[in-house]
């Protein structure tokens, strides 16, 4: 197989959950286990930093990342799901795995895999953790895919966990509550390894204190710190700057030679250094375009706040969902002062744009229906003046058609 043929492979037989849904979701850590047994255990044989968290994971790891590049370490990447090349999802020092070590791990052990029946999911984390073991990377940076507790990436045994902070997502996956969803979020905390909490929520914190004290791991919670500079745009990357620089005290103290130049230089640079796409980023300058992957309740109400503090004269919205989220919650922050382009991405997954419209209505938010993302896009860009502001969001499908 070429790297199409590969990339078709892993796509179509091997379902997605991001695409299809819980379908495609396993709830069992068991199929990773033989995977990585079959694989030399290569987990085994690098350090790393495990994050979970409904959202902020992603950027974090691409904070720490950066500034561990910063301070001349070998760091390795995995984050999910990618949003123009399957390979964004494994890389070192900022480079993607290469599209011929995709073909040869997927061909060495397409048929061992197929037998154990792993997930797209399960797929990938194993050919991320053989391509860091290869790589001998210094540490990688792992982030869990959906949950913790029974997420393929929970077999690590890191130097530092981290739970960005808990919001209402994935519900019929991980439970209805914040109570719930901690509990399984919770799930990376291991023995004897510290944990921190990058958001203190009074409906969690009880639930964090337990697991950590029944595994005797150190936990902290970040702390507000001095204004960093980052190339990240966004109100709401301050969150994760704390927890990041909360990380680095941790690495600090645990021996890692990391620096006050490293820090800077590294939250200065992240998409330089680790090529990370879809947070508040522009687009174009006229017209005005930004995109953001939140998508959920918590992510939805930062980019509204974020968007009560950007200029513009009108506020063009290339809107788009899935049809597993709590709508309710995601209409009812959204901006009533916006033009709004309904549209769906191209995912078994996605709402329908009529009934999105339909029930958006319900909120005073008024627009059209689109047969597609880039037909959206393209109205919105034919309205739009020079001090307007298209703002292409909802989810991160919708984003990764217009990337």
């Amino acid at each position: 197989m070429n790297y199409q043929e590969t990339l078709d492979y892993l796509f179509s037989r091997l379902p997605m959950y991001q695409r299809t849904g819980t379908a495609a979701y396993k709830a069992d850590i068991g199929n990773i286990v033989a995977a990585s047994k079959y694989l030399g255990n290569p987990h085994t044989q690098f350090k790393s930093i495990h994050i979970a968290g409904t959202n902020g994971k992603g950027s974090t790891a691409h904070m720490l990342t950066s500034v561990l590049q910063e301070a001349g370490h070998k760091v390795g990447l995995y984050t999910s799901p990618h949003l123009k090349d399957f390979r964004e999802r494994i890389k070192v020092n900022g480079k993607m795995i290469t599209e011929q070590e995709v073909v040869d791990f997927v061909k060495e052990s397409k048929a061992i895999f197929e037998e154990m029946e792993l997930s797209f999911f399960e797929f990938t984390v194993a050919m991320a953790f053989d391509y860091f073991a290869k790589e001998k990377v210094d540490i990688a940076i792992i982030e869990a895919g959906l949950g913790g507790r029974l997420d393929s990436t929970n077999i690590l045994n890191p130097e530092l966990s981290i739970i960005t902070n808990i919001g209402i997502d994935h519900t019929n996956l991980l439970g209805y509550t914040l109570e719930k969803i901690a509990a399984e979020k919770g799930g990376i905390i291991k023995e004897n390894t510290p944990i921190i909490i990058g958001r203190k929520q009074k409906e969690t914190n009880t639930i964090f204190q337990n697991i950590a004290k029944e595994k005797n791991a150190h936990l902290m919670y970040s702390e507000p710190q001095q204004n960093y500079a980052t190339d990240l745009k966004g109100e709401y990357q301050k969150e994760n700057i704390n927890t990041t620089i909360t990380a680095i005290e941790q690495l600090q103290e645990q021996g890692w030679a990391i620096n006050s130049s490293n820090i800077e230089q590294g939250l200065l640079k992240i998409v330089a250094n680790t090529q990370l796409l879809g947070r508040w980023q522009t687009l174009s300058k006229i017209p005005h375009i930004i995109c953001d992957t939140g998508h959920n309740e918590d992510g939805i109400r930062q980019i509204s706040k974020q968007l009560k503090n950007t200029k513009y004269e009108q506020l063009h919205f290339v809107f788009g969902t899935v049809n597993d989220k709590n709508l309710d919650s995601i209409l009812s922050h959204l901006p009533k002062n916006a033009c709004y382009y309904f549209c769906q991405a191209d995912i078994a997954r996605a709402m329908d744009a009529k009934e999105l419209q339909q029930k958006s209505a319900k909120y005073e938010l008024k627009g059209n229906i689109f047969t597609s993302v880039k037909q959206a896009l393209d109205k919105a860009k034919e309205n739009a003046n020079a001090s307007d502001l298209i703002f292409v969001g909802g989810s991160t499908f919708v984003v990764a058609e217009v990337l």
